[in-house]
């Protein structure tokens, strides 16, 4: 009994959820087409952003760096990730039939509060938790002399894109913040 106490819980989450979190995460870039041509009312930049992050968190990190796929910052990304695409995508499936609830409304425009950070301190924990690996390896690094006279070093580029996370996370974030108030403004009912 005492060995399941301390059992990890995150320890084999990404191996169970690999296949679909890859498939969902890879076709999010048609998100990004979607509001291009204005089938869903959002920012085309900021969800190519969104997506773009993604992406790099699930291929560039969950999939090229093993070491850290039990990592608990991986199974807070995913947790947070999940419970905010259930929503979003229930918000906009509702918003086109014209039958949205105010329960989903308010779940888009509040959830966030909680999971965006969660979301961003999983990227985060992981991104740092993948640096000695990709460091070690030096995976995707392309060293000089080369034909081409290109150097780029991969452990170099993840600590800033984790650097790019303190000027971009409060944007995003305070943008949810304004999105909140333009949407639901200042009600203070709850939810039916």
């Amino acid at each position: 009994m005492q060995h399941l106490a301390k059992e990890k819980t995150n320890v084999g989450l990404y191996d169970s959820v690999e296949k679909p979190l890859k498939i969902f995460q890879s076709a999010a870039i048609l998100e990004v087409l979607h509001c291009a041509v204005g089938l869903v009312p959002s920012s085309v930049v900021l969800t190519a952003f969104q997506v773009a992050s993604r992406l790099f968190l699930t291929w560039a990190i969950a999939h090229s760096v093993p070491q850290v796929q039990d990592n608990p910052g991986v199974a807070a990304f995913v947790l947070a990730w999940s419970i905010t695409e259930v929503i979003r995508y229930s918000f906009y499936a509702f918003s086109l039939l014209d039958r949205l609830p105010y329960i989903i409304q308010w779940c888009r425009y509040t959830f966030f509060f909680i999971l965006y950070p969660i979301g961003v301190t999983g990227e985060l924990v992981s991104i740092y938790s993948s640096l000695r690996h990709v460091a070690k390896s030096g995976l995707y690094s392309v060293s000089m002399p080369n034909s081409f006279n290109f150097a780029f070093d991969f452990h170099l580029f993840l600590i800033l894109v984790m650097l790019s996370y303190i000027p971009i996370f409060p944007q995003l974030y305070f943008h949810m913040v304004r999105q909140r108030k333009k949407v639901i403004g200042g009600r203070k009912d709850k939810p039916e």
